[in-house]
């Protein structure tokens, strides 16, 4: 029984990863829009067998990062001008109302915990134009903390789940356009701060406004060379 308990862990331990893994490589741009997702060459590359690659494929689809295209198996989804305005305006939609919410819900462990998050991201955001190779990745990763923390408290855990996905969908055009283009991190820079006073200040009409802005900012900064699903 014991035995039986620790594969099943080991099991779900590694598709976990290898979830982790794929979607990674997915928003990052590793795996390229349009690229056809082969089973047996990625099992071989991911070094899992072909039916943990299956099944994480089918979640990844569910997720909306990869598409399932029946008995041709799974692609990596084309990007376009139309794909990236709809997923803009749902995340202007989402993000802003969770805001709001947020603002409406407000209380100091709140407030203690986007502070946080913001000074780990203006810290870096003081040095990542300087040398970007160095301190992306963390700007990644502290704008994206920052950006949650700011909804964290509106109280729908549907809400949340739903503005993730679609925020995940903008980053992998953001890590896309860095390839041929920088993003503008300084003008970011600013409008993160007049989120933060707003969003102190419990001004939910200003905060709104200025995150709807900033998000749509970031969005027209993405050049976006569409594609199409790669022949197999």
């Amino acid at each position: 029984m014991s035995d039986d308990h620790s594969k099943t862990d080991s099991t779900g331990t590694l598709t976990a990863q290898l979830y982790d893994r794929l979607r990674r490589d997915v928003i990052m741009g590793a795996l390229e829009p349009g690229a056809k997702l082969k089973l047996e060459g990625l099992s071989k590359s991911y070094e899992v067998s072909i039916n943990t690659m299956r099944e994480t494929l089918s979640r990844l689809a569910s997720d909306g990062l990869v598409v399932a295209e029946g008995q041709r198996g799974f692609t990596v989804p084309p990007v376009s001008i139309e794909d990236l305005r709809d997923i803009t305006q749902m995340r202007q939609l989402l993000e802003c109302h969770a805001l709001r919410q947020s603002i409406a819900r407000a209380d100091l462990e709140w407030e203690a915990q986007i502070v946080g998050c913001y000074h780990k991201l203006s810290r870096v955001e003081a040095v990542v134009e300087d040398d970007p190779d160095r301190w992306g990745a963390d700007w990644e990763r502290y704008n994206e903390e920052f950006h949650t923390a700011l909804i964290a408290n509106c109280g729908s855990r549907w809400l949340l789940l739903f503005r993730q996905a679609m925020y995940e969908q903008s980053q992998r055009y953001r890590m896309l356009s860095l390839k041929t283009r920088p993003f503008p991190r300084a003008q970011s820079a600013n409008e993160h701060k007049l989120i933060l006073d707003a969003a102190l200040a419990r001004d939910a009409d200003r905060a709104v406004g200025l995150l709807e802005a900033h998000i749509l900012k970031g969005a027209q900064t993405v050049a976006v060379t569409e594609t199409v699903p790669k022949k197999s």
